[in-house]
């Protein structure tokens, strides 16, 4: 999750704040070692032909200066927060057009929110089209990060009940007060509401009586997929507690292997082939679990190349997108089976 998926950026703070890790994208920000009450901060974005610099004096108020490698135009930044939880590094960044969170060591872009738009052109646009093919009922959000998922879901579904989990209590508090996500704690004119729940997401504590109509699945820590999501027991697990017909939706991040991938998401090279899901182990271990009900698709390279996952049969793909509005009426389309591997 970056300012563009394929970004890389770059912080260096003298005391931005304490540090740490935590869940996933696909632009990365790196920072050097704090030191004093004060920082000078240098942040570099680099996409293309579009380069970023930052400075700043004050971690709280930090004005960026943008220079087009091939332009004069400037565009100011500010890092509204950074510090250390027990589980991340947190910034905050806002933009002209957007708030960004930034986690983990490598400070991969988790939630985006757009200021006049609401499609995002990356992954979290998919996970809004999951209730056109549930059931009615709740859908979960394992792994709420700053609400970019929840936000675009309720839009389009306003009388959804969403349960999300995340694991960070001081990342719940921050989104709260920059990114928007106690909007989206209070119930919609439709019903529809974001319950947020602080735990772990792949604990019995997050079953619900008569199950999920729909899971998200959004889970990284330190750039990289959760180990247990490779695991076919932890997706048996997560089976039982969808309703009959329920749905998991999730985001697998890239290949595995070390040449093809970085912070979880595939490099260039990987092409979308028939097969070439076979070497995410995340895929991998969703097929075991559910034999012949995976289905998956691969984000452009433009969109981040992120790989993600659909349980169940798939779908009638012309009802699905007749279903859904905006860009997710062509990219349902692009949703494929898995073909059955040993």
């Amino acid at each position: 999750m970056a300012l563009l998926t394929n970004s890389l950026l770059v912080l260096r703070a003298q005391q931005l704040g304490p540090r740490r890790t935590h869940a996933p994208s696909t632009s990365y920000l790196y920072h050097s070692h704090p030191c004093g009450a004060t920082s000078s901060v240098s942040l570099r974005l680099c996409h293309g032909n579009r380069k970023v610099k930052t400075q700043a004096s004050n971690a709280d108020n930090q004005a960026v200066k943008v220079e087009e490698k091939n332009e004069e135009e400037e565009e100011e930044f500010q890092v509204l927060t950074a510090m250390k939880s027990g589980f991340n590094d947190i910034v905050i960044v806002d933009t002209p057009k957007s708030r960004m969170l930034l986690l983990d060591s490598s400070h991969n872009v988790h939630s985006i929110v757009y200021k006049d738009q609401k499609w995002t052109a990356f992954y979290w646009d998919e996970f809004a089209s999951l209730p056109a093919i549930v059931p009615k009922g709740p859908i979960a959000i394992l792994g709420v990060g700053g609400g970019t998922a929840a936000h675009l879901m309720l839009d389009l579904w306003p009388s959804l009940q969403l349960e999300g989990w995340e694991i960070d209590q001081i990342l719940i508090d921050k989104a709260r007060e920059y990114l928007g996500l106690s909007d989206l704690e209070k119930h919609t004119q439709a019903g529809g509401v974001l319950n947020v729940h602080i735990g772990d997401a792949l604990s019995p504590s997050v079953n619900i009586p008569g199950g999920y109509a729909g899971i998200v699945i959004d889970l990284f820590s330190d750039g990289k997929v959760l180990p247990q999501l490779q695991e076919v027991t932890t997706w048996l697990e997560l089976k039982i507690q969808l309703k009959p017909y329920g749905r998991l939706m999730v985001n697998c991040g890239g290949i595995d292997e070390p040449s093809d991938v970085r912070d979880g998401t595939a490099h260039p090279k990987n092409i979308s082939t028939d097969d070439s899901w076979l070497p995410n182990s995340t895929i991998q271990a969703l097929s075991k679990a559910f034999p012949g009900q995976v289905s998956w698709k691969k984000m452009p390279q433009t969109f981040g190349e992120n790989y993600l996952a659909l349980t169940g049969p798939l779908p009638e793909l012309n009802s699905w997108s007749a279903a859904v509005t905006g860009p997710l009426t062509d990219s349902v389309k692009q949703w494929r089976p898995c073909e059955p591997f040993s």
